[in-house]
């Protein structure tokens, strides 16, 4: 008895793709200003966007775009939007993905 063809082929291929996009994908990160921190009346904001991948640069852009920075750790950033009196930085990390899809234009 033979197995019957799957009626599309492409399913374990945009599978294979799938995988390699989470693989590879970089990380998405803020960075946040915190003033007063460990106070009461502490307050923050998010300063900037970066995103880093496995093996390259950290890629940073403030968030009233004013500022675009190419660092070699996303921990570096810090220096950059830290240093006021009052005022701390931090990185706060989106959830790397766990699903991807394949989304296939309408044709024309």
């Amino acid at each position: 008895m033979t197995a019957a063809p799957s009626p599309n082929p492409r399913i374990p291929f945009d599978q294979e793709l799938c995988g390699l996009v989470l693989d590879t994908a970089p990380r998405l990160f803020a960075v946040v200003q915190v003033c007063d921190e460990g106070r009461e009346d502490a307050d923050g904001w998010v300063a900037a966007w970066g995103l880093v991948d496995h093996a390259g640069p950290t890629h940073v852009i403030s968030l009233d775009g004013r500022a675009r920075m190419t660092l070699p750790s996303p921990e570096r950033a810090l220096c950059h939007f830290a240093g006021r009196p009052g005022i701390t930085a931090r990185l706060v990390w989106l959830a790397q993905p766990d699903t991807a899809a394949i989304d296939r234009p309408a044709a024309a």
